[in-house]
């Protein structure tokens, strides 16, 4: 299937547009945004469309005239603040050329790892969305730290993907997509065009080179594609530094469509699977494995390993003995009380702790697998 008819396809979908591609010599790139509308209007008139824009920073800088490389989070912060402004009053012009509306909507690290929060989130994006309205969706570099920081918006656009359950995450870049080696180096590098599993090798693959507005490179892209696919979406990555970039993409149907081999999740484990912030680590034995496999709960008899320092309602990771991510789910008890009753029958809990406390560690209503 040609990529531009998938995009058509797809009834929701989250655009992420980097910094590269809306901000040219320091000023906002108005010629750009005018062709992407003008696309948008002409190609995906029936589509539900989420953008995770990035440019605020650039543009603050800019507006405040700070020209040293060198600043701290506090003015950073400053700079978001000021370009956030310009940022949403350029997409309202632009977009209102074409009798669109737009939303802004700024988000944390917080907002997404918080069950409840992620909850209100999509259900601000879904009545806008109701109401014909595009939101428009950036991190609060205004008062996100350096420790609760997604980092770059290609992974907050996977997570926007996760809590509106979209289909399709569009990442447009300045490159085609993942090439086997960089391009820029190499002059024999080849295209990927299909990825069904995000290895190593994959990995490997990635360029870590950023232009000087951007904060992340084709690393983040996959990182971000690995995010959309463990809870069923697919993930584009495509050429978007030309005008109309999806017109150019019906011509050359150049990109790297990433497609993820899940089946799309609902509900929590939909949330589980994309979260980010893993506080903790357990290590289980074969049978534990097998038992999970077969839709148990993790007891705390398969469990021979605790790593980390996390608390009850924490996200904790699981793995194999090799090391192997398995899956991940909310704990029910603080890693101190699974170091004391790991390897132990459930029946001991109230011996081992001093309390009658639940039989299972992760209860499989709270735990995601991504291993079959």
């Amino acid at each position: 299937m040609k990529k531009l008819q998938l995009i058509k396809n797809a009834k929701k979908i989250v655009i992420k547009i980097g910094s590269s591609l809306l901000i040219d010599n320091d000023k906002f790139n108005y010629k750009w945004l005018r062709s992407f509308v003008e696309d948008l209007d002409s190609l995906l008139n029936k589509t539900q469309i989420i953008i995770v824009a990035s440019g605020a920073v650039s543009l603050g800088k800019s507006y405040l005239k700070f020209n040293t490389h060198e600043v701290n989070l506090n003015i950073k912060q400053a700079f978001a603040a000021c370009g956030q402004i310009f940022l949403m009053n350029n997409f309202i012009k632009v977009f209102e050329e074409k009798k669109k509306k737009v939303a802004q909507i700024l988000l944390t690290f917080a907002d997404t790892e918080d069950r409840r929060r992620s909850l209100n989130s999509r259900e601000t994006i879904k009545s806008l969305l109701l109401s014909n309205v595009i939101p428009i969706i950036n991190e609060n570099d205004t008062v996100a730290t350096d420790e609760l920081k997604f980092g770059d918006n290609d992974r907050l656009a996977a997570r926007v993907a996760q809590i509106v359950e979209a289909d399709l995450l569009l990442l447009l870049t300045d490159v085609e997509g993942l090439f086997n080696k960089n391009p820029k180096h190499h002059g024999n590098a080849k295209l990927v065009e299909k990825v069904t599993k995000i290895d190593s090798q994959i990995y490997k693959m990635a360029s870590s080179h950023t232009n000087s507005y951007g904060s992340g490179g084709m690393l983040t892209k996959i990182q971000a594609a690995e995010i959309a696919g463990s809870y069923g979406c697919n993930t584009l990555i495509f050429q978007g530094n030309i005008e109309n970039p999806l017109k150019n993409l019906k011509k050359n149907d150049k990109g790297s469509l990433f497609v993820s081999s899940e089946k799309k999740k609902r509900g929590i484990k939909n949330w589980l699977a994309g979260s980010i912030n893993i506080s903790g680590t357990l290590e289980i034995d074969n049978g534990a494995i097998d038992a999970l496999k077969n839709g148990a709960s993790l007891l705390p008899s398969g469990i021979q390993r605790v790593l980390g320092k996390f608390s009850k309602g924490d996200i904790i990771e699981i793995i194999d003995y090799n090391g192997k991510k398995l899956g991940k789910g909310i704990s029910y008890y603080d890693a101190n009380e699974v170091e004391m009753i790991k390897g132990k029958k459930s029946s001991l809990i109230k011996k081992t702790l001093g309390y009658e406390g639940r039989e299972e560690v992760i209860h499989r209503d709270y735990l995601y697998l991504n291993v079959r």
